[in-house]
């Protein structure tokens, strides 16, 4: 990949994150080749990789937990003969439990236009262990309240 296109590619990297911090869920898909895998390491928290439908509906999910939602860069690596970048963030949420605090690792792989994540090697995604089983049981809890309610306004229809 030439420097240019690797500049492009930091361009749809830095439009992910935007995407993230707007919880555009539609935008943040439209950057995802259509068999780009979302990987989550370490292997010990033993998450199976995610299609793009299971990393959308996980989005969603998420979306109904988390209030004010923001990742913040704090470091980019590129690599241009690899077509990768690698982005360590900081997030940050509101969710009725309290605050929520992570940092997260991406590793990304792009096509030749830098326009999509490709999964030539899946999109790696180094998360936060501690955090993820320490909060973890508070958001499957706040799933489960999100689904009821889901439910209940549904059923008023």
């Amino acid at each position: 990949m030439e420097t240019g296109k690797l500049e492009h590619a930091k361009q749809t990297a830095d439009a992910l994150v935007a995407a993230f911090n707007a919880m555009d869920i539609p935008t943040i898909l439209s950057f995802r080749s259509p068999c780009c895998l979302r990987t989550i390491v370490p292997r010990s928290l033993n998450i199976l990789p995610a299609s793009n439908n299971a990393f959308e509906k996980h989005r969603y999910q998420v979306r109904s937990v988390f209030a004010n939602y923001k990742l913040d860069v704090h470091d980019v690596v590129e690599d241009v003969a690899a077509r990768r970048i690698v982005m360590w963030l900081a997030a940050r949420a509101d969710t009725v439990d309290g605050p929520y605090e992570s940092e997260y690792m991406w590793t990304m792989e792009f096509d030749e236009s830098g326009e999509k994540i490709v999964a030539m090697r899946p999109m790696r995604e180094f998360v936060d262990a501690v955090m993820k089983k320490e909060f973890g049981p508070k958001f499957r809890k706040a799933l489960e309240q999100a689904k009821d309610r889901d439910e209940k306004g549904a059923g008023n229809s």
